[in-house]
């Protein structure tokens, strides 16, 4: 299997923040393969842990396949930040889902992580809110 770039869409949607939350990813293959969609209920939940649930579901979905290199795109600057280290994660409930994310990261031969507009993670977007709804239709 020849390592492929991937790139993962994800984004995480609360309703109430705490609310109902689902997470949502979009695993993009630089080959021409298929692409991915995945989505989660969460449950209640705040929007900052949903971001993170959508990025560990995404990370999940990339590491089983052969990556050459992986990009990150969410619009939670958050996250972003974060994971760049340019914030410190200061919920004490963010810190092991930020360490979980930093743990399977580190398995990618080489990672980028970009702060994207709404608009650019649309699908994602929808991915979350799906399982929102999918959720409370029964």
């Amino acid at each position: 299997m020849t390592p492929v770039e991937v790139t993962v869409r994800v984004d995480g949607a609360s309703r109430g923040n705490p609310g109902p939350s689902g997470a949502g990813a979009v695993v993009e293959f630089g080959d021409g393969r298929a692409t991915r969609e995945l989505c989660a209920y969460l449950g209640e939940t705040t929007n900052n842990v949903a971001e993170y649930r959508a990025l560990l579901l995404a990370l999940e979905e990339a590491s089983r396949h052969a990556v050459s290199s992986l990009t990150v795109r969410s619009d939670s600057e958050l996250l972003v930040r974060q994971l760049r280290g340019e914030y410190r994660v200061r919920a004490e409930h963010l810190r092991p889902l930020h360490a979980e994310a930093c743990r399977r990261l580190r398995v990618f031969p080489a990672v980028r992580i970009l702060h994207v507009s709404r608009e650019e993670n649309r699908r994602a977007d929808s991915l979350a809110n799906l399982a929102i709804d999918q959720q409370r239709k029964g």
